[in-house]
């Protein structure tokens, strides 16, 4: 091994050799080498279907479909906080606790378990379940349109509609009666705003009538000037709401009508800004703040005092200070064609092209975490940001069994820490309620989140028999915010936020492990394996996420040397408790704590292999580690789109990477639709998310505290390199590699500690070195 760029300054450390670094560790100094032109998705024709064909723009807060359609377009529009149900719902709201006391009606679950070894589902929800009360969904906040009276009718071989990654911009640019005409658009996360632009090559040919639609009737809608307000109040629960819009133009008129609309005519070209908000606040138990409208007119008029050019260029250097952190380069060009034709096309990655769409298919995953979770937002949900219904499917809600969770597994490796601050509020506002379920329904201290949440605290039960009871989500909620620590290495935020919450999970675990007669080991009961069987006490997957719980706390407390008391306390119960690791008879890792598992089950969920993935529990070699495999290949390779995605991860880790590709390709054959979206069916954003971990996982992985380089590389991706991808203990890794083989790796540390490296290029295959802060360390 040698410095490739050696010189004077260079540190010798044995082998390695290092440089001290110049700019942001593996981020921003590399965006100026992204190509735009690779990371496109285009299409020859305007998006009649909102799920399937429109483009994705959002800035966490404010997410917008494009359509793209000639003679009016489209832009559908949300703004995160606008759901219903919570407090002040029509139906009334409980957080999902109990109405009336239950006294002994756990105890009674856990004896007849105890008993008889498994409960059919119908059976425990009846006891501890209930009708679900003012849940609520999330909402889109409308539609805009845009009415060319001009515009041709149908689309040409001129007309293209694009969304670049790198730029975050969509446009649709064609020509008509030899006018050349573009429309672009982009969501700002610097200035708070969605922000459209319209122009010609020719003076005086841009004209458009705008006008603001929704499918509920709570809103009024006025015009004056350049400027459209939408008003009003949700039914349901009285959530106050507003959106502003004002338009400037180059030349030309602007005029309202007493309708709401704004009619533009003659401009050479005109430009728009939309700000939207709602009361809401995530504060127990009101979730109501100050009215949105003062906010929302000082966001518009900022706005628009900035400029267009100057809006542009902030969104545009924002956006890629995030996304041009990591470049992937499979040595292959994204071919000059329709997106939905390359996927149409795909033949499962044996072309230069399906390489091309595999990493224009990982970066869009990164694009859509960046639109939809930045701070000062909600996390991203079941669609992200994105919801064009007032009914959308499963609420478009936080499902805490594995979706949220599976949004957040690319964040830290993809080099997007940044876009968990929204997570990490989420998470620490559901706390308060989550503190009312656990005295409430477990009669115990700590905090409890079940199956699934909204953004009003829903933390108890509902009565859908095989997805109401999953207290162990708190604890899993909590494992992102370990791994942010374990990537950034900050002992500042491991104390004020991610310990004090894993600490009163833990609390939570403590009080409500069950002592399992069978062996006397300590376990979950009830428990229920998502969403799959009866219950049981000590099902695979609560095991492994509270011994993952209680491990991530032990280590935490004993970093920030916190109270001897409670560490013998969690030393004690990891001691006693039943790890949740079982081999059975067919050679299988145990899906329940009896041999239950039926070989030719096929079911979507593989939960009890958690250990392996996101987890940590079982490293590669162990016994354990091969009985997950003979799961997994039981389990097949179908599925729906987001358990094809946790698959490619499972396989990674599992150092398969033909079939963890073999995943990645079965995921956009099937379960990707042509606007690239992951499809449960229907569309579900957890599965682009998982994606992208899964390329992540195949090439670097580091959850063993070793930086494995090319750990599951797949024989389809003989030669490339991927600059910028994160390994724990702040190390930013650049990989290049011909032949299936590493050939030259870069470590950026932003810590001074010993690191260990793993890879085929080391004699040995694997070197430890101490790694000094600020340092560029090559491996050649």
């Amino acid at each position: 091994m040698k410095s490739a760029i050696g010189g004077a300054g260079a540190l010798a450390l044995g082998s390695v050799a290092a440089t001290v670094a110049t700019g942001a560790l593996g981020g921003a100094a590399h965006a100026a080498e992204h190509s735009s032109d690779q990371l496109r998705l285009w299409y020859a024709a305007s998006a009649a279907d909102w799920e399937r064909e429109a483009l994705p723009i959002g800035n966490g807060a404010l997410g917008a479909m494009v359509f793209g359609t000639l003679a009016s377009e489209r832009l559908q529009f949300n703004e995160k906080t606008l759901w219903t149900g919570g407090p002040g719902s029509r139906q009334g709201y409980d957080h999902g606790d109990w109405r009336e006391p239950r006294p002994g009606a756990l105890d009674e679950v856990q004896r007849l378990l105890d008993a008889q070894g498994r409960l059919d589902p119908d059976t425990v929800t009846a006891k501890l379940g209930q009708p679900r009360r003012g849940f609520g969904a999330y909402q889109t906040f409308g539609d805009l349109y845009l009415d060319f009276p001009e515009a041709p009718t149908a689309p040409d071989a001129s007309y293209r509609r694009t969304l670049d990654l790198d730029t975050g911009l969509a446009t649709v640019t064609y020509t008509h009666q030899g006018v050349r005409h573009e429309r672009e658009f982009f969501a700002s996360y610097p200035d708070g705003v969605i922000v459209g632009r319209l122009a010609a090559d020719q003076p005086g040919e841009v004209g458009f009538t705008l006008r603001y639609t929704s499918p509920r009737a709570d809103y009024t809608a006025s015009a004056a000037g350049g400027t459209l307000t939408v008003r009003g109040a949700l039914a349901d629960n009285g959530l106050k709401f507003e959106a502003r819009l004002t338009v400037r133009t180059t030349g030309g008129t602007v005029t309202a009508t007493s309708d709401g609309k704004i009619t533009v005519a003659g401009a050479d070209s005109a430009w728009f800004v939309l700000a939207a908000g709602t009361d809401y606040a995530d504060v127990h138990p009101t979730y109501r703040g100050e009215d949105p409208a003062p906010r929302v007119r000082r966001t518009v008029d900022r706005a628009a005092g900035r400029g267009h050019a100057s809006l542009r260029s902030r969104h545009i250097d924002d956006h890629r200070g995030l996304f041009g952190r990591v470049a992937l380069d499979l040595a292959t060009a994204l071919p000059d064609r329709p997106t939905d034709e390359l996927l149409r096309q795909y033949t499962g990655g044996t072309t230069a092209d399906d390489r091309a769409l595999e990493t224009l298919f990982f970066q869009y995953g990164r694009y859509l975490l960046i639109a939809s979770s930045r701070p000062g937002s909600l996390p991203a949900n079941l669609q992200g940001v994105w919801n064009h219904s007032t009914t959308p499917p499963w609420n478009a809600d936080y499902h805490v069994n594995i979706n949220l969770q599976m949004n957040y597994w690319p964040a830290e490796a993809a080099n997007l820490a940044e876009t968990t601050a929204p997570y990490d509020r989420f998470v620490q506002a559901l706390v308060p309620p989550g503190r009312n379920t656990a005295r409430s329904m477990f009669g115990s201290e700590g905090w409890v989140v079940h199956n699934e949440t909204n953004t009003y605290g829903f933390t108890g039960v509902h009565d859908w028999a095989t997805s109401f009871w999953f207290p162990e989500a708190a604890a899993w909620l909590t494992a992102q915010l370990y791994e942010h620590y374990r990537f950034s290495g900050s002992t500042d935020y491991l104390r004020t936020t991610a310990y004090p919450l894993l600490k009163e999970a833990a609390r939570f675990w403590l009080a409500n492990l069950h002592t399992d007669p069978r062996d006397n080991t300590l376990v979950v009961s009830p428990s229920y394996s998502p969403e799959h069987g009866d219950f049981t006490a000590g099902a695979s997957m609560s095991q492994q996420i509270v011994y993952e719980l209680f491990t991530n706390t032990l280590e935490a407390a004993r970093t920030l040397g916190d109270d001897r008391a409670f560490r013998d306390e969690l030393t004690a119960a990891l001691a006693a408790l039943d790890p949740g690791l079982r081999i059975g008879s067919w050679g299988q890792l145990q899906e329940w704590k009896t041999d239950l598992d039926d070989p030719a089950d096929q079911h979507r969920h593989v939960s009890h292999l958690y250990a392996l993935h996101p987890g940590r529990q079982i490293e590669l070699g162990s016994a354990w580690a091969e009985a997950a495999k003979v799961s997994l290949t039981a389990r097949g390779d179908g599925g729906t789109g987001w358990s094809k995605a946790w698959k490619i991860n499972f396989w990674a880790r599992l150092r398969d990477g033909d079939h963890a590709h073999t995943m990645l390709a079965e995921q956009l054959k099937l379960s990707t639709l042509p606007n690239l979206w992951d499809t449960h069916p229907p569309f579900q954003i957890d599965g682009n998310f998982g994606a992208t971990s899964g390329v992540v996982e195949m090439l670097l992985q580091s959850q063993h505290d070793v930086i494995e380089i090319l750990p599951a590389l797949p024989a389809a991706w003989p030669d490339g390199s991927v600059r910028g991808l994160r390994a724990r203990g702040g190390v930013t890794v650049d990989i290049t590699w011909a032949g299936g083989k590493a050939t030259r790796i870069v470590l950026h540390t932003a810590r001074t500690r010993e690191l260990t490296v793993r890879s085929s290029l080391l004699a040995g295959g694997e070197r430890t070195f101490k790694a000094q802060a600020g340092q560029r360390y090559v491996l050649d």
